[in-house]
């Protein structure tokens, strides 16, 4: 069973996020109300998914990210926050976070979410990814090159599965628009972040943009 730590310095949030993921059949081994009580909870506990508030008193919710890639490798930290802007996006995803969802969000996308990075995966909201990809630009002639260089490595099949990546669609949009199973877009989207030498589908995504794509 997946395990998580829920901190967040709103008790109403915390209380709905606990009875989203219970109800999902999510273990809740701890909750926290600020940072350094979410570090000392995952390490007690060592959740596979730490569900972090970017705000909270003490430590932020990236600074507990990041001081869990040395504390407890194995506990992957999950971003829910109420702030969807680049910067905050952008961030996260440089900072350690493995995934990054709004509070804003479906209860069923948050189910997701913590399934996908507890599976090892990276998440980022459809809502999000379309947000940064709209508004991250190639910065140079050479960064497009080099984008468009990797991007030759990829089977047509698994240029066409990117390019809806690309446009923030989550794998079983991507299935649909296709017509393939969402377990074979999956296997898709792991063969690509592999030749393109990408941790997650957010970096290929920013790698088809600087294509051009």
């Amino acid at each position: 069973m997946t395990t998580v730590v829920i901190a967040d310095d709103e008790p109403l949030i915390v209380a709905g996020v606990r009875t989203v993921l219970e109800s999902a059949g999510i273990a809740v081994a701890a909750t926290a109300h600020d940072g350094r009580d979410a570090l000392a909870a995952v390490l007690a506990h060592r959740p596979e998914v730490a569900l972090l508030d970017l705000n909270m008193p003490g430590l932020g919710g990236l600074d507990v990210a990041e001081r869990l890639a040395e504390a407890s490798p194995n506990t992957r930290a999950l971003v829910l926050t109420s702030f969807g802007d680049r910067e905050n996006v952008l961030a996260a995803v440089e900072g350690g976070a493995a995934g990054f969802v709004l509070k804003t969000c479906a209860p069923d996308e948050l189910v997701t979410a913590v399934r996908a990075v507890a599976a090892g995966e990276a998440y980022l909201s459809p809502a999000v990814t379309r947000t940064v990809l709209g508004l991250v630009a190639p910065e140079s002639l050479p960064r497009r090159r080099n984008a468009t260089e990797r991007l030759r490595r990829l089977a047509p099949r698994e240029r066409e599965v990117l390019d809806l990546v690309a446009e923030g669609l989550a794998n079983a949009e991507v299935a649909a628009r296709l017509h393939m199973s969402e377990a074979t877009v999956k296997t898709y989207v792991s063969r690509i972040l592999a030749k393109l030498e990408c941790a997650n589908r957010v970096q290929a995504a920013l790698l088809a943009r600087d294509a051009g794509a």
